[in-house]
C-alpha cells in the first residue's frame, strides 16, 4: 500500500510550480511563494472552506494574497486544488491573454478574489470582505441558521505593513472587532532592496495589539503543526481579528539564494533550479505534478460536500424565513428590487417639478433619503465628514464594534482605507457601497479608485466641496485638477451635476451601473435649478445633452458642468440679447457622453459649429477635446485662494460675463 504524500511534499509542489513558471517567463517573484508554501499548504488543505467547482459559492472562505507579486503561490494553489486553471496557464505565466498575469487580476482566473499588487490594498480589501460578512450575517442570520458564516484569510508581507493604508485598514478592523479576519504576516525580513532592518524596525505584534487585534507571535512558518495550532487559536478568538506572525525564509528550498533579496523578484536560473530540485528531492520534470500529489491536493470532493451542507441549511432557512431568504438571494445576485426603476424615476420627475435651488450635496442627501428605502443593500459612509458630505440619510443605522446590524460606517480620517474597504465590500457581494470625503482628498484615495475601475466594480465614490466654490478653506481644500484627473482613469464614470435633478440622475445611474464604478462630485454652494422638458430629462443619463437651444443652427455652443452650468445659461441670455444664436450643453458626465453613438454626439455638438466655449471651475486641458484647439475655455490652471466663494469666482474670472466675451470672440 503506497503512502500518502507528506505535507512537505505537498508544499514542495507549490515551490516547484512557482520557480518553474517564473523561470519560463523569465520574470516574476519566486521568493514569497517558496517561503509561504508551508503556510499555504496547511491553510488550504486543513482549514479553507471552498469549492473549486463553484468559485462563486456565496459562503466560501475568502483568500486574499495581499503581497500580490507572489502571484504564482495563488496560481499554484488554484491549479493544485482543482480550479479550472490548467497547467498550460501556468506555463503561460505573465504572457499576453493568459489567466495568470504577473499580479492576480480579478476576473481572469477562477478563484482570484481581488486584484492585488499595489501593496497594502489586499489586506484592506480583506477588511472590507470580513466587514461584509459580519454585517450581512447580522442582517440575515437567525438562531441555528447561520447562512452567512465564513472566514477571510489574507497573506501579507513586510511591504504591505509598511504601506500607510495598512495602518488605516487594520486600525479600523480592530475597532470593528472583525473576528473572522485572519491575517498571516510573512516575516522573512527581506524586501527588494535587501534586509528590511535598515528601514523597517516596527514592533509589529505590539502595533497590532494596540489596534485591538489578537496576535499569535513566534510561529515557525515552515512547521505545519505550529501553523495549524496558530490557525486554531485564531478561529477560537471571535471578537478580534487575528495576526499570525510567521517567521519564514524567503525562497525556502533554494540552496544558494534562500534568505536573500536575490530570490525576491528574479528567476532562480536553470542551475539553481536544478540544485533546488535536488534539495527538495523533487524528480518530476517542470510543470508535471505526480498523480498522487495532485490527488492529495484536489479539493473538489471536500468542496462539494461543504457547499451541499450549506445548501441544506439554506433550504431550512428558506422554509423558516421565506421573505428574508428572497431578499438575501436578491441582494447576493446583484439584482435591484422590482420597484426600483419606477420609484427612482418618479423621484427624478418630482425633483424636476419641485425646482429647488440648493447645493448639490444637499440634493444628494435628498436623493439618498428617497433611494435609501429602496436599496437595503446600500452600505454607506464618510471619512469623518458626514455632516459636510451629507451622506447619512434618515434611515441610517451605524455599524460599529458593538452593532453590525446597520448600514452606515464612520470610517474616521481614512480616505484611502475607506475606498479600498469599499472595494472589498463590493467584491464580497450583497452590498452597494458608497463612501465620501472632500474632492481634494480623492488624491489620497486615488489608487483604490483606480483599482475599482480596473476590477469593474459597482462602487460609488462621493466627493463634495468640489472647487473654489468651497471658499474660505483656501487652496489646500479647493479642487482644481481633481475632476480632470479622475476623468483620465479608464472605466470610471465621473459625474458633476449642475442641479438637484442631475444629482438624482447621477445617483440612479451609479446604482444601475454594472461594470463601471462611479464618482459623484457635489458642490458646497447652492446651484440654480434648470428647467427641462421630459425629453431633456431622459437625456441626462447620456452624460451630455442640449439644455438651452435656439432656432435653427447655433452660431456658438456653450458647455459646462456643475455650478458653472448656470453661468453658461446666463452667458447665453446675454448673447441672445445681442442677436447671437446660442446653444447650451450640460455635460454632467463626459465619460458617458463619449460612449454615445456618433449620431447622438453630432446632434448635440454638430461638427459644423466650430465656435465653442466651455466653462468649469477647474483645469482647462480636457475641454479642448470638445471645443477644439481654436475654442475657448474659461477655467483655472492655478491654485485657489482663501476667500468667500463669490469673490473667488470673480477674482479668477469664472463668470458669465467672461464666458460671453470669449464666445463673442469666436464668432
Amino acid at each position: 500500500m503506497s503512502q500518502s504524500p507528506t505535507r512537505q511534499t505537498l508544499a514542495n509542489a507549490i515551490r516547484v510550480l512557482s520557480m518553474d513558471a517564473v523561470q519560463q517567463a523569465n520574470s516574476g517573484h519566486p521568493g514569497a511563494p517558496m517561503g509561504m508554501a508551508d503556510i499555504a499548504e496547511v491553510l488550504w488543505n486543513d482549514f479553507l472552506s471552498h469549492n473549486p467547482a463553484n468559485p462563486h459559492w456565496v459562503n466560501r472562505d475568502r483568500f486574499i494574497l495581499s503581497n500580490g507579486h507572489g502571484s504564482m503561490l495563488l496560481y499554484s494553489l488554484l491549479h493544485l486544488s482543482g480550479y479550472d486553471l490548467d497547467i498550460e496557464e501556468l506555463r503561460n505565466f505573465r504572457q499576453l491573454h493568459s489567466k495568470t498575469p504577473g499580479h492576480p487580476e480579478y476576473g481572469y482566473a477562477p478563484g482570484v478574489e481581488t486584484t492585488t499588487g499595489p501593496l497594502g490594498q489586499g489586506i484592506t480589501n480583506a477588511v472590507g470582505m470580513a466587514l461584509a460578512e459580519k454585517v450581512l450575517a447580522a442582517q440575515f442570520n437567525k438562531p441555528n441558521l447561520d447562512v452567512i458564516d465564513h472566514y477571510t484569510y489574507t497573506f501579507m508581507g513586510d511591504g504591505c505593513l509598511m504601506e500607510g493604508i495598512s495602518h488605516e485598514a487594520c486600525s479600523y478592523a480592530g475597532t470593528l472587532g472583525l473576528g473572522k479576519l485572519i491575517a498571516f504576516w510573512d516575516d522573512n525580513g527581506i524586501s527588494i532592496d535587501g534586509n528590511v532592518e535598515g528601514w523597517f524596525t516596527d514592533d509589529t505584534p505590539a502595533r497590532f495589539e494596540a489596534y485591538g487585534w489578537h496576535v499569535v507571535s513566534g510561529v515557525d512558518g515552515h512547521n505545519a503543526e505550529d501553523i495549524k495550532q496558530a490557525i486554531k487559536q485564531a478561529q477560537a478568538e471571535t471578537k478580534k481579528p487575528t495576526l499570525i506572525c510567521c517567521k519564514t525564509v524567503i525562497g525556502s528550498g533554494s540552496p544558494n539564494k534562500e534568505g536573500t533579496h536575490h530570490v525576491h523578484g528574479a528567476p532562480l536560473g536553470a542551475e539553481e533550479i536544478a540544485a533546488t530540485r535536488k534539495v527538495l528531492g523533487w524528480t518530476a520534470p517542470a510543470f508535471e505534478i505526480p498523480t498522487d500529489i495532485k490527488a492529495a491536493w484536489d479539493a473538489n470532493d471536500k468542496g462539494e460536500q461543504a457547499e451541499s451542507k450549506w445548501e441544506e441549511l439554506l433550504e431550512t432557512y428558506v422554509e423558516a424565513h421565506p421573505e428574508l431568504a428572497d431578499e438575501l438571494l436578491r441582494r447576493l445576485s446583484g439584482e435591484l428590487a422590482a420597484d426600483w426603476g419606477e420609484k427612482s424615476s418618479a423621484f427624478i420627475q418630482a425633483t424636476q417639478e419641485k425646482g429647488e435651488t440648493i447645493a448639490s450635496r444637499k440634493a444628494s442627501l435628498n436623493t439618498l433619503n428617497a433611494y435609501g428605502p429602496l436599496l437595503p443593500e446600500f452600505l454607506g459612509g464618510s471619512a469623518d465628514l458626514t455632516g459636510s458630505n451629507l451622506t447619512e440619510w434618515v434611515g441610517c443605522t451605524d455599524v460599529d464594534g458593538t452593532n453590525a446590524n446597520g448600514n452606515y460606517l464612520h470610517y474616521g480620517v481614512r480616505e484611502f482605507g475607506m475606498s479600498a474597504i469599499q472595494n472589498g465590500l463590493a467584491l464580497h457581494g450583497g452590498f452597494i457601497p458608497y463612501g465620501a470625503t472632500f474632492l481634494t482628498f480623492s488624491d489620497y484615495a486615488r489608487n483604490a479608485v483606480r483599482m475599482a475601475a480596473l476590477m469593474k466594480l459597482k462602487n460609488i465614490f462621493v466627493y463634495t466641496h468640489d472647487s473654489i466654490g468651497l471658499g474660505e478653506d483656501g487652496p489646500t481644500h479647493q479642487s482644481v485638477e481633481h475632476v480632470s484627473s479622475l476623468r483620465l482613469i479608464p472605466n470610471l464614470d465621473v459625474w458633476r451635476p449642475c442641479d438637484a435633478v442631475e444629482s438624482a440622475v447621477a445617483w440612479k445611474c451609479a446604482v444601475e451601473s454594472e461594470n463601471t464604478p462611479s464618482v459623484l462630485v457635489f458642490t458646497r454652494q447652492n446651484v440654480q435649478h434648470q428647467e427641462r422638458t421630459a425629453e431633456q430629462l431622459a437625456l441626462i443619463s447620456k452624460g451630455g445633452y442640449i439644455l438651452k437651444d435656439c432656432e435653427g443652427t447655433p452660431q456658438v455652443i456653450l458647455m459646462g458642468t456643475g455650478s458653472e452650468v448656470e453661468l453658461a445659461t446666463a452667458a447665453a441670455e446675454t448673447l441672445t440679447a445681442d442677436g447671437i444664436k446660442v446653444r447650451v450643453v450640460s455635460m454632467p458626465c463626459v465619460d458617458l457622453f463619449d460612449k454615445q453613438d456618433a449620431d447622438y454626439k453630432e446632434s448635440v455638438l454638430p461638427v459644423a459649429v466650430t465656435a465653442r466655449a466651455a466653462i468649469e471651475a477647474g483645469a482647462t486641458g480636457l475641454w479642448y477635446k470638445y471645443v477644439g484647439l481654436n475654442g475657448a475655455v474659461i477655467g483655472m490652471d492655478c491654485f485657489g485662494e482663501s476667500a468667500p466663494a463669490k469673490e473667488l469666482f470673480e477674482h479668477f474670472g469664472i463668470t458669465a460675463e467672461k464666458l460671453a466675451e470669449a464666445a463673442k470672440g469666436l464668432i
